[in-house]
């Protein structure tokens, strides 16, 4: 135990561990327990298993807050700054983009080309480019179409040098010859089977470890390493994700076109394997071919692949990581050269964080404004009458939020009944009815109803602890009901105020259903894009973004409470 200094005297108080020190001294050794062990052993060995049994008991808690509160807010953490869809289904663009220069005004070489087909046709095949397509549309509108259409179309690329190498026989079209050939003689080359079962996972997020009866052989693969490549990818594709058999189904239309490239620079003197004959054969038919025009091949499917915005785009988004969903949400984008303010005409999330905290903050007084009075009847009056009007307090809870919500439109609207009492008392004419719906006022009140409990239930609880006699006693010191109202009973109130208003506040700031029904264009919280990012457009990172500063703004502003105010002046009864 720790050294404890007197408070009166300055000095050093005795400790237990002090009393085990004179013991052990005067013993002439270490104090025994009952059962023969050191004492100070045991004892510690004794506190430990009381600390692993108070342990045990709120294990379940923790556990519990663990997956519902704190993973939940990790992920939507991650979420925000989470990019590697781009690296993952385009591993081979990214890597041979990175030398492009988005500034010289043109679209990148065939290089950058070639390894888009590549890319495009096992996303295609995985079903992965339209998701892509929706990731980059989030930051260029039109993207989506033209990934979706170019998966389509990919494997018409190159159809004339895959006729002619298949009209030098019928082998060209064979599954088991393909399978020999690729599989070789002596050795396999492991690393390409590795390398290709990581790129299918992370496309994917699928486990491509299990056995595919196919190993990439180690000699072909130095001959035709594009071929090999392609072809283990087709392998595994085929035998864990469609569940078929490699050497009985015809290779991808991808891996003779890659056949066909290789061939062009391929040193086939030295190999004898498998197809050697038929590989000498082939080179010398396609000697003379056209070349694959991989550009143009992309262009004649979509005309945008000459777009510089659209490699831009994927060159800018390519790394795992980015900032990109944050500073959309700030009405900001990354540009070329860093950050830079979206059009005027897309700025739209910084008002929308404004207006949600000047209404939630108006909401948050007007339930002041209306359940203050209300909790000091109800904590005045007689235990049995304020039973009673509790339960009015409490029966809003009883009923669906919707349909208070929806009583609230109809009440509201231009021909509800309010408006309609209005015009019977003469206040207002027919034909100038009041907006009282779809816009900021009716969120305001519709929302006040149903925070109103909230701000009520801690002001009543606070108010019952303070004792009349203090009011009695101001007043019988000369203090009028005011003064000693304002002077005496209200900042004893205060503590109670603090807790409903932080409570209406975070409860109002996260609100989307109700502004969604009564708040019309105008009425709207940030919550609402929160919800539309999930449920509608399924930009779950921005939405994630969004999330996050929405936090951020509530944890500065209860820090702010806690040093104006003080978090320990708040109380609940």
């Amino acid at each position: 135990m720790s050294d404890v200094t007197d408070a009166t005297t300055g000095k050093r108080a005795p400790t237990p561990d002090d009393a085990l020190r004179t013991a052990e001294s005067k013993q002439g050794g270490p104090v025994l327990a009952a059962d023969g062990t050191p004492l100070k052993r045991s004892l510690a060995r004794a506190l430990r298993m009381q600390k692993l049994r108070a342990l045990a008991l709120i294990a379940p808690l923790l556990i519990f807050v663990l997956l519902t509160f704190i993973m939940p807010i990790a992920d939507m953490l991650f979420r925000s700054v989470e990019n590697s869809i781009v690296s993952t289904t385009l591993p081979y663009t990214t890597e041979t983009l990175a030398d492009w220069d988005p500034d010289g005004g043109d679209a990148p070489g065939e290089e950058v080309f070639e390894a888009l087909y590549y890319d495009m046709f096992i996303a295609a095949e995985a079903k992965e480019h339209t998701t892509l397509g929706t990731r980059l549309n989030y930051e260029n509108t039109g993207i989506s179409s033209l990934f979706r259409g170019s998966g389509r179309k990919v494997d018409d690329v190159g159809e004339d040098q895959i006729e002619l190498l298949e009209d030098q026989g019928d082998h060209w079209e064979d599954p088991a010859f393909w399978h020999a050939m690729m599989s070789g003689t002596g050795g396999a080359d492991d690393g390409i089977l590795a390398q290709q079962r990581q790129r299918l996972s992370n496309l994917t997020s699928d486990s491509f470890n299990g056995e595919i009866g196919f190993s990439p052989g180690a000699e072909i693969a130095g001959i035709l390493p594009r071929t090999v490549r392609a072809y283990t990818a087709f392998a595994l594709f085929t035998a864990i994700a469609e569940g078929d058999v490699v050497a009985e189904e015809e290779p991808w239309e991808a891996v003779k076109v890659a056949l066909v490239e290789d061939l062009r620079t391929a040193d086939l003197s030295g190999y004898s394997g498998p197809g050697a004959a038929e590989l000498q054969e082939a080179q010398g038919a396609l000697s003379g071919a056209e070349p694959i025009a991989y550009r143009a091949a992309f262009e004649d499917i979509d005309e945008d692949w000459a777009d510089t915005d659209v490699w831009r785009t994927i060159k800018i988004y390519s790394p795992n990581y980015t900032s990109g969903y944050f500073l959309n949400a700030i009405d900001m984008q990354k540009g070329p050269d860093g950050a830079e303010a979206r059009p005027e005409n897309q700025q739209i999330y910084i008002m929308l964080f404004k207006r949600t905290l000047f209404m939630s903050l108006m909401i948050t007084g007007s339930c002041i404004l209306l359940g203050y009075p209300v909790a000091w009847i109800l904590a005045n009056l007689p235990a049995r009458s304020a039973n009673m009007l509790m339960i009015l307090v409490l029966l809003p809870f009883w009923t669906s939020l919707l349909v208070r919500t929806s009583a609230w439109k109809v009440m509201l609207q231009q021909q509800g009944v309010i408006n309609d009492t209005l015009v019977w008392l003469g206040l207002v004419a027919d034909e100038a009815r009041l907006v009282m719906i779809n816009n900021q006022f009716g969120t305001i009140v519709a929302m006040t109803h149903i925070l109103l409990p909230f701000m009520i239930l801690p002001m009543y609880s606070v108010m019952q602890t303070i004792n009349p006699s203090y009011l009695r006693a101001a007043k019988s010191l000369g203090a009028t009901n005011w003064t000693a109202f304002w002077r005496v009973y209200f900042p004893q109130s205060v503590p109670g105020i603090g807790a409903g208003s932080i409570l209406v506040f975070i409860l109002a700031i996260g609100y989307y259903i109700t502004p969604e029904i009564v708040g019309g264009t105008t009425g709207t919280f940030i919550s609402n894009r929160i919800a539309y990012h999930i449920s509608s457009s399924l930009n779950w990172g921005l939405a994630a973004a969004l999330g996050t500063i929405l936090l951020a703004v509530v944890l500065i502003l209860y820090w702010a409470y806690d040093k104006i105010v003080g978090i320990d002046n708040v109380k609940l009864g």
